[in-house]
């Protein structure tokens, strides 16, 4: 992803605002990525910066950040909390621990 185009400094409260918006959007038993989030916002070259946004979400706001992954369906390292919380929602796995994304990729056109 070629976000180094993008003013990193620059992660506006607007565009974090958006991002939440969107991730509380995704159905439960559905993920969507990065990627995918920032092409929905119309940036599709700042999938990390989407990242970012998750990462400094405020404590006070809901929104299921767990149903963010990457564009191979790999998880989050370090935060083992996140597996869990996909599991319970019937999300499912491939051997190589990535989320089945065939499987739960949430589509926002459809509204699946």
């Amino acid at each position: 992803m070629k976000d180094y185009k993008v003013d990193k400094a620059s992660l506006s409260a607007s565009f974090c605002r958006e991002v939440y918006q969107v991730v509380r959007e995704i159905p439960v038993g559905k993920v969507s990525t990065y990627g995918g989030i920032a092409a929905l916002l119309g940036m599709p070259q700042c999938s990390r910066m989407v990242g970012r946004a998750l990462k400094q979400i405020p404590d006070d706001l809901s929104a299921p950040c767990h149903r963010v992954v990457n564009v191979s369906g790999r998880l989050v390292p370090g935060w083992t909390e996140q597996k869990r919380l996909l599991l319970e929602e019937g999300i499912s796995f491939k051997q190589n621990g990535c989320v089945d994304l065939k499987k739960h990729l949430w589509n926002y056109s459809t509204s699946e």
